[in-house]
């Protein structure tokens, strides 16, 4: 099932390989098992990959395995224009443990610090995203975040609420986050649902960043939209580290704005009302 094309690149640079097949790999790139020389690869491809997202994927993989502590990311094996290839790793049951460990070393993992921002723009889904550093988390927040989405939504006549309100949530947002410049930037995954995260017999992986530095509530919030972390995860996160007061009652509902913006810009349909309905809540 591999592109001829393909096959001779990935051979140029792991030698022959064997047989492959499809696997999930997202709803951008096409993915695939292939037997390589020394053992299974992962890799991810296809047209519709825009250009620069596996270059930037690549370097979150490499800056997540870096500081990780207690979670698995698969190893960048080697990465072009066209492709991806990745360690595989092996699915395995969900153990018991499982959600506590996540929630250990996601806190372990955005204790790596540094400044508001990443060194490179990069991708939320395959949508455009903005990392270039800001003096405080809430410009952050505004400028490389909300706003850029919320100019795609309004070209696509999709603009959820009025812009007064948004207006109002842009000016109450110093206030609203200012507990996150005490906490200081952290190593954030970035696009932390559950379908990025995965059980191998190594223990929880993350696949799949969006990575940059910011506060390490964003990534929360994220796990938070759509489900699929149960009450371990969250009470290990907060035994490691707690959260300061505030996180669910304000600020939760101001980081899943990004992300739902992000589905109102490539799906549009409920999330439109859904994010009206969440901007009335935050703050």
């Amino acid at each position: 099932m591999l592109p001829e094309s393909l096959r001779l690149s990935l051979e140029a640079r792991f030698g022959p390989l064997g047989a492959a097949r499809a696997v999930g790999g997202g709803s951008i790139s096409q993915a695939a098992r292939v037997e390589g020389p020394n053992g299974p690869l992962f890799v991810k491809f296809g047209p519709g990959t825009p250009p620069g997202m596996f270059a930037a994927e690549a370097e979150g993989l490499e800056a997540l395995a870096a500081a990780a502590s207690g979670l698995v990311v698969p190893r960048v094996l080697a990465v072009d224009e066209a492709w991806l290839a990745l360690e595989w790793l092996e699915p395995a049951p969900r153990a018991a443990s499982i959600d506590e460990r996540l929630g250990r070393g996601l806190a372990a993992l955005h204790r790596a610090t540094g400044t508001w921002g990443w060194e490179r723009d990069n991708f939320i889904g395959s949508l455009p995203q903005e990392n270039a550093p800001a003096a405080t988390w809430s410009e952050f927040w505004w400028t490389r975040r909300l706003a850029p989405q919320l100019r795609r939504a309004r070209a696509l006549g999709r603009l959820p609420a009025h812009e007064r309100d948004w207006e109002r949530l842009r000016d109450a947002l110093p206030r609203l986050l200012a507990p996150a410049e005490d906490d200081g930037p952290s190593l954030l995954h970035g696009d932390l649902w559950s379908g990025n995260f995965m059980t191998t017999a190594r223990g929880p992986a993350l696949v799949d960043p969006a990575a940059y530095r910011g506060h390490r509530e964003a990534d929360l919030a994220m796990t938070e939209l759509f489900g699929g972390f149960g009450p371990d995860f969250h009470a290990a996160y907060e035994e490691a580290w707690p959260l300061r007061p505030g996180y669910r009652e304000e600020r939760r509902a101001v980081y899943q704005l990004y992300y739902l913006l992000v589905h109102v810009n490539l799906f549009g349909g409920g999330y439109v009302q859904q994010t009206a309905e969440v901007l009335r809540r935050a703050g």
